[in-house]
């Protein structure tokens, strides 16, 4: 996944993330909101062939790029979990 910083300062950052979509953006979003040290996140679609998908995260400590990696690591790890059950459900055909 294409990640682009578009702007950062101490305590804010926004990111383009091209050829995403909601499916994407919303759990990255709802992570960063479980966050405790995240201020405000969001995500922008704008006009699907104009625009870039764009997330925005502002946290009220520590650095805003740690949040990100916090949240992308958790949704990760949810999709790696749900993995791992349907392979447990449904065995791999031989």
């Amino acid at each position: 996944m294409e990640i682009i910083l578009v702007n950062k300062d101490k305590n804010s950052m926004e990111v383009e993330l091209p050829g995403t979509n909601e499916t994407v953006l919303s759990p990255l979003v709802e992570a960063l909101l479980d966050d405790p040290k995240v201020e405000f996140a969001t995500s922008l679609k704008g006009h699907p062939l104009l625009e870039r998908p764009t997330l925005y995260v502002r946290v009220t400590s520590g650095k805003p790029q740690t949040a990100f990696k916090r949240a992308a690591t958790k949704v990760s790890n949810q999709y790696k979990d749900a993995l791992e059950e349907i392979e447990r459900l449904v065995p791999a055909e031989k």
